[in-house]
């Protein structure tokens, strides 16, 4: 039995080389403070900044505040200098860093099975990493460093809080060339015109990224009111002053979404240090050109940028050594994980990706579903958001990454740039209500801390399926998942019973997921015919990825090799 392991390590061996590299960073950057250190900042900033608790989990600092709304957000207002809005949000957050830091920290400790890895990468992350602060603004460094004086000291066995703070930074850009493992597969999409029920711009985002459902726990709607540039709102989360999804008061809207990178070889700045210089310093599409153009990054990178001053959107598409703008020229826009702009969209990676993934899929799903309704507004929207279904409306499986909605986003959120809206969704992910925020409101007027920042009547209320029995399944199916895989890579697949296999089926049946785990539990109690059955249902499913099918393909061989045998 011992020489029988499940095929999916091998994958997860695969996976774990790459994870290594960012634990690697996260371990090792104890060394790099000998090169790396804090910036300069005037310390007296920090005089007299402390919190109170003015009732339940609502709290102020100075002019800046933190608050949990009745629907499980979190929403904070800072204002100030670089260095004072990370003093302010370290101060404000301090717990949700710890809590998020913990997280991640464990989530790596979880992939991750030897410490011998870890030493083996040591030494080549620290010279991968060196550079990270000539990579990142001055004032972002100072707003970070901010942020880390208020970091908890159980993480200090990694390394000092200023360097962990700047390397989570980076390691979310590792992340992203993760999205070849099923990490990250966000979807966006625009439409405007005779396409928009009031002909304005309207915008759609899943931020789908498989850090796990406690991660996206404790999210954070952040407004920003900074000395320099312009006010502007995030999707974010404790301890990351970057932007994934944001907006600013000039109408702009910046979102990330990932493309097929190569592993990178050098570090550069972070795409969401590079997103916030954009939505804080431009205000149309140009001047986020010019911002974009002149950074240097080390994954690639598609930033969708609307803009209300020229009444339209773009995709900004930047690799590690080149950058195109993509406008379709059309009142529909379609953003997923594959560059389609001229400058490379023909480039071997992309086409390899196009190929191998689910990028195209999803574009062609989202299409589907744009085109069937004749106008949008955002109710339209957050249905395609939660959309599950593949082509054609057929059933994938829940969790499917071909699907729009593959119950993994950190956060869903809907954009009216020419009327400052802002609709954030509440937990989990795209299924619960989408509170509603107004920018003109917000920095427009002095706004009372103890107010509702969200405008209620505007409210799109949760999915139906958050109180279905197929959602209970769901997530039964992901803890059953977990603890079939566990039991097998101990060889413990005779405490597991068929009546459990029966009903692990039954939890997610259109997934050919599914199917695999279940021809890996009968491969491994010998059972190598209903091995094979189980394997020749799961290549008849939909299929994310290549790899997920190769995989598939190189269990049912060995199966067969063994029957022979």
């Amino acid at each position: 039995m011992k020489n029988n392991k499940p095929i999916y390590k091998s994958k997860l061996f695969k996976l774990l080389i790459i994870i290594l590299v960012i634990l690697g960073i996260i371990v090792s950057v104890f060394v790099l403070s000998i090169k790396v250190h804090p910036p300069l900042v005037d310390y007296k900033i920090t005089k007299n900044i402390y919190r109170k608790e003015i009732s339940p989990n609502v709290y102020i600092c100075k002019d800046s505040w933190l608050k949990k709304n009745k629907y499980g957000l979190w929403e904070m207002y800072l204002k100030g200098s670089a260095f004072e809005l990370g003093v302010k949000n370290g101060i404000l957050s301090s717990e949700l860093i710890e809590q998020q830091e913990a997280i991640f920290l464990e989530n790596i400790n979880e992939m991750v099975p030897s410490k011998m890895y870890l030493n083996v990468l040591k030494y080549f992350i620290l010279w991968f990493n060196r550079n990270i602060d000539e990579h990142i603004p001055l004032e972002f460094q100072k707003e970070i460093y901010g942020v880390s004086l208020h970091a908890s000291d159980k993480f200090n066995y990694i390394g000092p809080a200023y360097h962990r703070m700047l390397n989570y930074h980076a390691a979310h850009d590792i992340g992203h060339t993760l999205q070849n493992m099923n990490l990250v597969g966000c979807t966006a999409f625009e439409v405007s015109g005779d396409k928009s029920e009031d002909s304005t711009i309207l915008i759609g985002k899943n931020m789908d990224f498989s850090s796990g459902d406690d991660f996206a726990e404790n999210k954070i709607i952040a407004f920003y009111e900074p000395d320099s540039g312009h006010k502007f709102c995030t999707i974010t989360w404790g301890g990351m002053i970057g932007v994934i999804s944001g907006m600013n008061d000039k109408g702009l809207v910046v979102t990330l979404n990932a493309a097929k990178s190569k592993i990178p070889t050098s570090t550069g700045t972070p795409v969401s240090i590079l997103a916030r210089m954009i939505l804080q310093y431009a205000s149309n599409i140009d001047e986020a050109y010019a911002i974009a153009n002149k950074m240097q990054i080390f994954v690639s990178e598609s930033f969708l940028i609307s803009s209300s001053v020229d009444k339209k959107t773009v995709v900004i598409e930047k690799s590690t050594d080149n950058i195109g703008l993509f406008e379709t020229g059309s009142n529909q826009l379609i953003l997923t994980n594959h560059y389609q702009g001229e400058k490379l969209k023909n480039t071997e990676i992309n086409i390899q990706s196009l190929k191998e993934g689910a990028s195209l899929y999803r574009w062609e799903r989202t299409a589907e579903l744009l085109n069937k309704c004749k106008k949008h507004n955002v109710e339209s929207f957050a249905l395609i958001l939660r959309d599950q279904k593949g082509k054609n409306n057929k059933d994938i499986g829940m969790g499917n990454e071909k699907s729009i909605n593959q119950l993994i986003a950190h956060h869903s959120v809907i954009f009216k740039p020419e009327k400052l809206q802002i609709w954030v969704s509440s937990n989990p992910y795209q299924l619960g209500a989408y509170i509603s925020y107004n920018l003109n409101d917000i920095f427009g007027k002095h706004v009372n801390v103890l107010d509702d920042l969200y405008d209620s009547s505007l409210t799109i209320k949760e999915d139906a399926f958050l109180k279905s029995p197929e959602f209970k399944k769901y997530k039964e199916y992901k803890i059953k998942t977990k603890m079939l895989k566990y039991y097998m890579s101990n060889d413990n697949v005779m405490n597991i019973s068929d009546k459990e296999i029966n009903y692990y089926r039954n939890l997610n049946p259109n997934y050919y997921y599914t199917y695999y785990v279940i021809g890996e539990y009968y491969r491994l109690k010998n059972d190598k015919i209903n091995a094979i059955k189980n394997y020749n249902i799961a290549l008849n499913k939909e299929i994310p990825r290549t790899i997920d099918r190769k995989q598939i393909l190189d269990a049912k061989k060995k199966a067969n090799e063994d029957i022979t045998l």
